[in-house]
């Protein structure tokens, strides 16, 4: 736990012994590689930083709390409405949608309704989803931009599906936009998408072929299976293969990645928290 201020550690972009001080990896230009002796305390959280354990830990929690929130309209009957939080405790803890943006005014909700879950079946698939794709990612395109592609195609999938429930609520069935939406299949399918552009780069073609695989199957079933939000799956996919190209795989990873990524982390707790904060005035 404590800082290394002498010898040579791992660079955290490249994985080549650096100097614990240099300045810059001399094998792929990473800035500040040691990480100023903090490289060894990183690298115990894993090839993710330990993303992957906030993320699930962070879903159940709040699946749990939405729970409690409004228990007695918790609805228990069918399959998908196993366990499925009750409406108010969704919308407290940051359910997005046209009516808490539009009517409500609260646009942060496109950052913290990508944890918050409908049913048992519905964070249980979605954690599955995430445990899987997410250290893929990570291991291609480094933790800090993995997290940045979560967050971001966060916001873009529910943004897409924030604005067609708004101004395209003519459109029939699957093709309708959300009035109340939350999930983590926005981000999931924005992990697809960075992964698929991956094998346009040359960068793990046989990962990015089931990944393309993966986001056509799990596109079909959205027009299969009723209540599921389309929209978001589809802005998801745009923002993560969007950003995955601007982020470029074949560039190492550098430190304001890592920044960015901690500031997504922050933003989106803040998000969570002011929904709660703003939300009881509504109960």
């Amino acid at each position: 736990m404590r800082r290394q201020r002498t010898g040579s550690v791992v660079c955290r972009s490249c994985g080549r012994l650096v100097g614990v001080n240099d300045a810059e990896c001399y094998e792929c230009g990473s800035k500040n590689p040691g990480l100023w002796g903090y490289t060894p305390l990183v690298r115990i959280l894993g090839d993710d930083l330990g993303f992957l354990r906030l993320v699930m830990v962070g879903c159940i929690f709040l699946y749990i709390a939405t729970l409690i929130v409004g228990s007695s309209e918790t609805g228990r009957g069918g399959m998908f409405s196993l366990l499925s939080p009750s409406q108010t405790g969704l919308f407290l803890f940051g359910a997005s949608g046209a009516v808490p943006v539009f009517r409500y005014d609260r646009w942060w909700t496109l950052l913290s309704a990508g944890w918050l879950h409908g049913g048992l079946l519905h964070i249980g698939f979605n954690l599955m989803w995430v445990r899987q794709l997410a250290p893929v990612t990570a291991e291609i395109y480094g933790a800090g931009r993995m997290v940045l592609i979560y967050t971001v195609a966060t916001v873009t999938g529910f943004g897409l599906s924030t604005l067609t429930g708004m101004y395209l609520p003519f459109l029939p069935g699957p093709l309708k936009g959300a009035m109340f939406s939350v999930g983590a299949s926005a981000p999931i399918f924005g992990l697809l998408g960075a992964l698929v552009y991956s094998g346009r780069r040359g960068i793990g073609s046989h990962v990015s072929q089931q990944a393309r695989g993966y986001a056509i199957i799990l596109g079909i079933f959205g027009f299969i299976f009723p209540a599921v939000d389309n929209w978001a799956h589809a802005g998801g996919f745009l923002g993560g293969y969007l950003l995955a190209r601007w982020l470029d795989p074949m560039q190492p990873e550098r430190l304001n990645h890592l920044v960015a990524a901690a500031v997504c982390i922050v933003l989106t707790v803040l998000s969570i928290v002011v929904s709660v904060v703003h939300g009881y005035r509504f109960l």
